[in-house]
Parts: C-alpha cells; structure tokens; sequence
C-alpha cells in the first residue's frame, strides 16, 4: 500500500508539474519559478537544502521531515523544467543497485 502511495504521489506531482509548464499562470507559484529559470530555481534548491541540513543539526524530525518535502518538491520543479521525469532518476538509482558507492564513483570518472 504505501509503495503505490509513493508512486502515485510522484506521478500526481509530476502531472501537475508537467501542467504548470504547458499553462503558464500568474496565480502559480510553480509557474512562476518556470518562468524564472534554472537559475532562479538552483537557488531556492540551495535555500531548501540549507534549511534541511539545520533542521539535522537541530534533530527535529518533524523539520526535517518538512524541509526533506521542500527539497525533494523544489527538485522536481528543476528537473521537470528540464524534461528529466522521476522516471529517468529512479531509473539511475535501479542501475547502481549491486554495484558499491565507491566503485560507482569510481566508473563516474572515467
């Protein structure tokens, strides 16, 4: 049950992301960062991550929890932006199963 709440979360998501980029609004915060650019939304991804790691240091897991959202949303946002699908990412994670962090950062350089 939650492994299709996971997945019918992501493609909720992503629909509404993939609308937002087709019908631009002025009453969308999503499309407002569209039409700001990568730039604008690289930045808010930085902020977000800031925020994240402070809610770590301070282990509060209902922060953490909230600003985990706010990252992951504000990533999605950039990558739907840039035509790459949670499909695409969960795609590449599949890929590096069996293969050790060290050894796939170590095929990454070549």
């Amino acid at each position: 049950m939650i492994e299709n709440t996971k997945s019918n979360i992501l493609t909720k998501l992503e629909g509404i992301l993939n609308d937002r980029k087709s019908n631009v609004s002025e009453d969308s915060y999503v499309s407002q960062l569209y039409k700001k650019g990568n730039k604008s939304i690289n930045s808010k991804i930085i902020e977000e991550a800031n925020e994240y790691i402070d809610a770590v240091s301070n282990s509060d897991r209902d922060h953490i929890i909230h600003e985990a959202a706010d990252l992951w949303f504000h990533t999605l946002v950039s990558l739907t932006l840039n035509g790459i699908s949670s499909d695409d990412i969960l795609k590449e994670l599949e890929n590096r199963f069996g293969l050790s962090g060290l050894e796939e950062k170590r095929l990454r350089k070549k």
